[in-house]
């Protein structure tokens, strides 16, 4: 109760009594401000939580449902299971590439291509560097155009439509809250993404992440748990006709992924990250914005992926003719056997360092040729998700963490991705799991 003031003025020879306005303003302003919380009382939750308003626009009400920690999770598994599945994996992976390799490239190019340079190069040496099982030409330019280009594209097309709809700020709002629990923020979901499409390109925009614990991290997991487009549409392809083996598959690395960066996150020295993101208005993708992003991101992909096929070519030339390439086989031969495959599919892993594609590539062949039942096609496909990151990666890692640390990476990941493979088999193995 608010009690006015009693000023004395003196003045004609009378004392007058006054009420202060004071105390009449105070208590107007306080009725004002009474109203105003019992307004904001009735727009509040019992637990304090605002309650939308019922008039919000179309777009607000999208916004809520994409960022709400429960219903944001079955919208990203849709723009997962249509836009990564079926249109990367199944259809980029499955029709396009069994066209191109198999019909373009396997009946008429190549044959034309290896029957000429034949003819006019007399040579055994030259003949397998160019057009021999592992030639510039019979693999290196046939993987990057038939294999890897309309994986990528898809993947690239996917990404740009993502990103001009504004999705992307949401989607790290939404897993701001399980990446902290793995030492990241929601700012890592672009680098996490972009890793689908290129590992290498991904670990260069790990620099944006804020500490250099964060970029770290985000490396570490990039390099062991996320699969590139080609990689990552090969194997869909390759299991998308069993769905127990795709299941396995994609339980396994996403426990990795957890496993590992939780484990970092604990050991690691440095602050927890914050998470400041602008976010935009959600709008439709515009058809030139989406072309000219997937443009300028498969042009600067094919430039730097093109070179490197042909460098990995030259290598297992240079490897075959030295000997080295058939000792780093035999090598690689024994945890092949460890975990449960086949001698020959040593091959799968050593190709998977000259490039990931290269090693997903000979799993398709062996798929295609019969030499893997279907538990070690999930253990082959597992072990080599989880493998050393490809040689451009990790020149890439060496780049922006340093060479100690790309070293002490692959250390780790080498050994973690077959005993991961052995344990996977084992335990398949012990359930009486028939895929």
């Amino acid at each position: 109760m608010i009690i006015p003031e009693i000023i004395e003025r003196k003045g004609s020879g009378k004392v007058e009594k006054i009420r202060a306005e004071e105390g009449t303003g105070i208590k107007r302003r306080a009725e004002e401000n009474t109203g105003i919380k019992r307004r904001a009382e009735e727009d509040t939750g019992i637990n304090g939580s605002k309650i939308q308003n019922r008039n919000l626009g179309f777009s607000e009400k999208i916004d809520s449902i994409l960022i709400h920690p429960l219903l944001g999770i079955p919208v990203l598994f849709l723009i997962l299971y249509f836009g990564l599945y079926l249109f990367v994996g199944v259809f980029a992976a499955g029709t396009v590439v069994d066209f191109l390799e198999n019909t373009v490239f396997g009946g008429y190019i190549n044959p034309f291509v290896t029957e000429k340079f034949v003819s006019l190069v007399p040579y055994p040496t030259l003949q397998d560097l160019f057009v021999g099982e592992y030639g510039i030409f019979t693999q290196a330019v046939t993987y990057a155009i038939a294999l890897i280009l309309p994986i990528v594209g898809a993947f690239f097309l996917v990404f740009s439509i993502i990103e001009d709809t504004g999705y992307l700020p949401r989607l790290g709002l939404l897993l701001d809250g399980m990446f902290k629990k793995i030492g990241l923020s929601g700012r890592a979901v672009i680098p996490m993404v972009l890793g689908f499409g290129c590992s290498t390109m991904a670990t260069m925009v790990t620099r944006t992440l804020e500490t250099k614990r964060e970029r770290l991290i985000a490396n570490i997991l990039l390099a062991l748990a996320i699969p590139c487009s080609a990689q990552l549409g090969i194997i869909l392809s390759i299991l998308s006709k069993s769905p127990e083996s795709l299941l396995i598959w994609s339980v396994v690395i996403l426990l990795e992924f957890v496993l590992i960066g939780f484990l970092a996150s604990r050991i690691l020295p440095g602050e927890a990250p914050t998470f400041i993101l602008e976010m935009p208005p959600l709008r439709k993708p515009k058809l030139s914005n989406v072309l000219v992003k997937t443009y300028s991101r498969m042009h600067w992909y094919f430039l730097e992926v093109l070179p490197l096929f042909v460098l990995a070519s030259v290598l297992i030339w240079i490897g075959k003719l030295t000997g080295l390439f058939a000792l780093a086989l035999k090598i690689i031969e024994y945890p092949t056997v460890w975990i449960g495959l086949p001698p020959d599919a040593a091959d799968v892993f050593l190709f998977g360092f000259f490039r990931r594609d290269f090693g997903a590539a000979g799993l398709y062949g062996m798929h295609d040729s019969g030499l893997l039942t279907g538990v070690q096609l999930v253990v082959a496909a597992i072990t080599l998700t989880l493998f050393m990151p490809c040689i451009a990666q990790f020149m890439m890692t060496i780049k922006e963490r340093g060479f100690k640390t790309a070293l002490a990476i692959s250390g780790f990941i080498f050994p973690f991705a077959f005993f991961t493979g052995f344990i996977v088999n084992n335990l398949l193995k012990l359930l009486g799991v028939n895929l």
